[in-house]
């Protein structure tokens, strides 16, 4: 298995190598199109977003540069940041449209009864969510399903860290108004059962 860093795949991306990208897609890729779906609504647009991210990638490759003293997440920050803009760019579509097109939400938890009530929560949280102005819901799968800080979530949304601070206040008010007869903690229990392939940060 190649072990190179996303900063060397991009390096070797750069010099037009076919198998780096692949290689940079195939870890990329499948958790890129989950928190595509979650700001769309919709996973056709999701994969179609993806898709556009990664050509991007492509694109950007031989002039691209990490960012002094940005870690080992460099490329992933920018990539994130890449594709969120893409997914608040793209055309808005009636809500209700892409409901039924949300990634199916696993929960791997052994318990038999909290892998019942994590999916009944979590299909109520799906659909609450898809209620949020697209801001608040990007801000949302950022912080709470992706794990990102609000410092990272600020830079890829363009904004202050206060905004989005701001965008988050105001969506968990929305969602504790939604989802009043659930308990006080469902938001990090559901972002817990929601977090789909890709594995932890």
């Amino acid at each position: 298995m190649d072990s190179r860093s996303d900063e060397a795949l991009m390096a070797a991306i750069g010099q037009g190598d076919q198998r780096a990208f692949a290689l940079l897609v195939d870890r990329h890729g499948r958790r890129a199109t989950a928190l595509a779906a979650r700001i769309t609504l919709n996973r056709s647009d999701a994969e179609e977003v993806v898709q556009e991210a990664f050509l991007r990638v492509w694109v950007k490759a031989p002039g691209w540069r990490p960012q002094a003293a940005a870690g080992d997440a460099q490329f992933a920050t920018w990539f994130r940041r890449v594709l969120v803009n893409l997914c608040i760019d793209r055309r808005r579509r009636p809500v209700n449209e892409g409901l039924d097109q949300m990634p199916e939400i696993e929960d791997e938890r052994p318990s038999a009864a909290d892998v019942m009530a994590s999916k009944q929560t979590a299909k109520r949280v799906a659909d609450a969510v898809a209620e949020l102005p697209e801001r608040q819901r990007a801000a949302l799968a950022l912080c709470h399903f992706e794990g990102v800080s609000n410092i990272e979530a600020a830079s890829m949304l363009g904004l202050s860290v206060g905004a989005v601070e701001s965008l988050l206040v105001r969506a968990r008010r929305a969602l504790k108004t939604s989802l009043a007869d659930l308990a006080a903690d469902t938001l990090p229990l559901a972002a817990a059962a929601a977090r789909t392939s890709g594995g932890e940060r």
